[in-house]
């Protein structure tokens, strides 16, 4: 497993499955009270729950913070991000 470099370092708290905070995040690609699909250092990630809210959002430091009932998360890409999709297209 590569080492990713220390400005695109990617992490995920969660507090007792009420509270999550990520970093290394690069855009929100959409969100609704059952789902956020965010983008981040080591892929695409989708968190899944119940009356889920973004509590706070700073792209520039890279941070969100979610708060609600968290169900599942899935990462939905590459770390490098090319996914099987894009693979077929090079």
């Amino acid at each position: 497993m590569s080492e990713l470099p220390k400005n695109k370092r990617h992490s995920v708290m969660i507090d007792n499955r009420a509270k999550l905070v990520i970093t290394g995040v690069e855009d929100v690609k959409g969100f609704n009270d059952t789902a956020v699909s965010l983008e981040t250092t080591a892929g695409g990630l989708l968190i899944k729950g119940d009356d889920l809210h973004i509590d706070s959002l700073n792209l520039e430091t890279g941070e969100v913070s979610v708060d609600g009932t968290l169900n599942a998360m899935q990462y939905t890409g590459s770390q490098n991000g090319k996914t099987k999709l894009s693979k077929l297209f090079r």
